[in-house]
Protein backbone atom coordinates (compact mmCIF):
# COMPACT_ATOMS: atom_id res chain seq x y z
CA UNK A 1 0.00 0.00 0.00
CA UNK A 2 0.98 3.67 -0.99
CA UNK A 3 1.12 6.14 1.94
CA UNK A 4 0.67 9.86 1.19
CA UNK A 5 2.05 12.56 3.50
CA UNK A 6 2.45 16.45 3.59
CA UNK A 7 4.85 17.46 6.04
CA UNK A 8 6.95 20.91 7.04
CA UNK A 9 10.33 20.47 4.59
CA UNK A 10 12.45 18.51 6.06
CA UNK A 11 10.28 17.08 8.84
CA UNK A 12 10.58 13.21 7.64
CA UNK A 13 10.87 11.56 10.39
CA UNK A 14 8.08 8.50 11.01
CA UNK A 15 9.08 7.51 14.33
CA UNK A 16 5.50 9.19 15.98
CA UNK A 17 7.19 11.57 18.24
CA UNK A 18 4.93 15.11 17.59
CA UNK A 19 1.34 12.53 18.22
CA UNK A 20 3.47 11.23 21.28
CA UNK A 21 4.24 14.93 22.98
CA UNK A 22 0.87 16.23 21.77
CA UNK A 23 -1.89 13.42 20.69
CA UNK A 24 -3.12 13.89 17.16
CA UNK A 25 -6.82 14.30 15.62
CA UNK A 26 -7.79 10.63 16.20
CA UNK A 27 -5.10 9.53 19.54
CA UNK A 28 -4.42 10.77 23.04
CA UNK A 29 -0.55 11.82 23.59
CA UNK A 30 1.51 9.02 24.42
CA UNK A 31 0.91 7.15 21.28
CA UNK A 32 3.78 7.40 18.76
CA UNK A 33 0.77 7.35 15.52
CA UNK A 34 2.40 8.60 12.25
CA UNK A 35 -0.55 9.88 10.55
CA UNK A 36 -0.62 9.25 6.52
CA UNK A 37 -3.50 9.79 3.71
CA UNK A 38 -4.46 6.86 1.05
CA UNK A 39 -4.02 9.62 -1.46
CA UNK A 40 -2.05 12.23 -2.41
CA UNK A 41 -4.77 14.74 -2.78
CA UNK A 42 -5.92 13.77 0.69
CA UNK A 43 -2.34 14.83 2.34
CA UNK A 44 -2.96 18.09 0.60
CA UNK A 45 -6.44 18.85 1.88
CA UNK A 46 -5.78 17.47 5.01
CA UNK A 47 -2.56 20.00 5.40
CA UNK A 48 -4.59 22.97 4.41
CA UNK A 49 -6.90 22.42 7.21
CA UNK A 50 -4.36 23.23 9.63
CA UNK A 51 -2.71 26.26 7.76
CA UNK A 52 -2.69 29.21 9.96
CA UNK A 53 -2.99 31.97 7.33
CA UNK A 54 -4.81 31.26 4.19
CA UNK A 55 -3.68 28.54 1.61
CA UNK A 56 -2.96 31.74 -1.14
CA UNK A 57 -0.77 33.57 0.91
CA UNK A 58 1.37 30.23 2.32
CA UNK A 59 4.81 30.40 1.43
CA UNK A 60 6.10 28.15 3.63
CA UNK A 61 7.75 25.22 2.16
CA UNK A 62 6.67 21.31 2.20
CA UNK A 63 7.59 18.16 1.10
CA UNK A 64 4.89 15.67 -0.33
CA UNK A 65 5.69 12.43 0.23
CA UNK A 66 5.25 9.25 0.11
CA UNK A 67 6.37 5.41 1.20
CA UNK A 68 4.80 1.86 0.67
CA UNK A 69 3.91 -0.65 3.78
CA UNK A 70 2.80 -4.72 2.69
CA UNK A 71 1.44 -5.24 5.99
CA UNK A 72 -2.34 -5.81 6.35
CA UNK A 73 -4.63 -2.76 7.35
CA UNK A 74 -7.27 -2.89 9.97
CA UNK A 75 -10.39 0.01 9.66
CA UNK A 76 -12.12 1.65 12.50
CA UNK A 77 -15.78 1.00 12.14
CA UNK A 78 -18.11 3.62 10.76
CA UNK A 79 -19.82 6.15 12.84
CA UNK A 80 -17.95 6.63 16.06
CA UNK A 81 -18.28 9.53 17.77
CA UNK A 82 -14.72 11.20 19.06
CA UNK A 83 -14.34 10.17 21.99
CA UNK A 84 -15.11 6.49 20.94
CA UNK A 85 -12.63 6.87 18.24
CA UNK A 86 -9.78 8.21 20.36
CA UNK A 87 -10.61 5.57 22.53
CA UNK A 88 -10.26 2.88 19.82
CA UNK A 89 -7.29 4.07 18.52
CA UNK A 90 -5.62 4.69 21.90
CA UNK A 91 -5.95 0.98 22.66
CA UNK A 92 -5.55 -0.24 18.67
CA UNK A 93 -2.04 1.44 19.86
CA UNK A 94 -1.27 0.21 23.16
CA UNK A 95 -1.99 -3.86 21.70
CA UNK A 96 -0.12 -3.21 18.69
CA UNK A 97 -2.60 -5.22 17.28
CA UNK A 98 -1.33 -4.12 13.60
CA UNK A 99 0.84 -1.76 11.90
CA UNK A 100 -1.75 0.34 10.00
CA UNK A 101 -5.57 1.38 10.73
CA UNK A 102 -7.86 3.22 8.33
CA UNK A 103 -9.80 5.76 8.96
CA UNK A 104 -12.58 6.99 6.76
CA UNK A 105 -11.72 10.69 6.14
CA UNK A 106 -14.14 13.94 6.66
CA UNK A 107 -12.84 15.74 4.06
CA UNK A 108 -12.73 13.46 1.49
CA UNK A 109 -15.09 10.22 2.43
CA UNK A 110 -14.31 8.17 -0.43
CA UNK A 111 -10.57 8.46 0.83
CA UNK A 112 -8.60 7.41 3.80
CA UNK A 113 -6.52 8.57 6.26
CA UNK A 114 -4.22 5.74 8.00
CA UNK A 115 -2.30 5.44 10.90
CA UNK A 116 0.45 3.61 11.69
CA UNK A 117 1.67 2.35 15.12
CA UNK A 118 5.61 3.37 15.31
CA UNK A 119 5.70 1.38 18.15
CA UNK A 120 4.90 -2.30 16.19
CA UNK A 121 7.64 -4.21 15.61
CA UNK A 122 6.69 -4.26 11.67
CA UNK A 123 7.77 -0.24 11.73
CA UNK A 124 11.37 -0.99 11.27
CA UNK A 125 10.64 -2.30 7.67
CA UNK A 126 8.77 0.83 6.63
CA UNK A 127 11.24 2.66 4.57
CA UNK A 128 12.12 6.30 4.54
CA UNK A 129 9.80 8.90 2.55
CA UNK A 130 10.68 9.64 -0.85
CA UNK A 131 9.66 13.04 -0.90
CA UNK A 132 9.22 16.29 -3.17
CA UNK A 133 9.06 19.91 -2.71
CA UNK A 134 5.61 21.52 -2.40
CA UNK A 135 4.24 24.68 -2.43
CA UNK A 136 0.77 25.73 -1.45
CA UNK A 137 1.23 29.31 -2.96
CA UNK A 138 2.99 28.02 -6.34
CA UNK A 139 -0.19 25.49 -7.10
CA UNK A 140 -2.85 27.20 -5.50
CA UNK A 141 -2.54 30.01 -6.59
CA UNK A 142 -5.34 32.04 -9.03
CA UNK A 143 -5.57 31.10 -12.36
CA UNK A 144 -4.34 33.11 -14.87
CA UNK A 145 -7.60 32.22 -16.59
CA UNK A 146 -10.40 32.65 -14.52
CA UNK A 147 -10.74 35.85 -15.40
CA UNK A 148 -11.19 35.22 -19.19
CA UNK A 149 -13.96 32.65 -18.41
CA UNK A 150 -15.77 34.40 -15.77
Amino acid sequence: MILWRLVRAGEHALDGAGAFRFGGRYCSPGHRIVHFASEAGLAVLVQMRYLPEPVSGCTEPFDLGWTSADEAVHRLPDGLDRESTIAFVDAWAQQRQSLLLAIRSAVLPEADVILMNAAHPAAAAVPPLVVRPFRFDACLHRPPMLDQYS
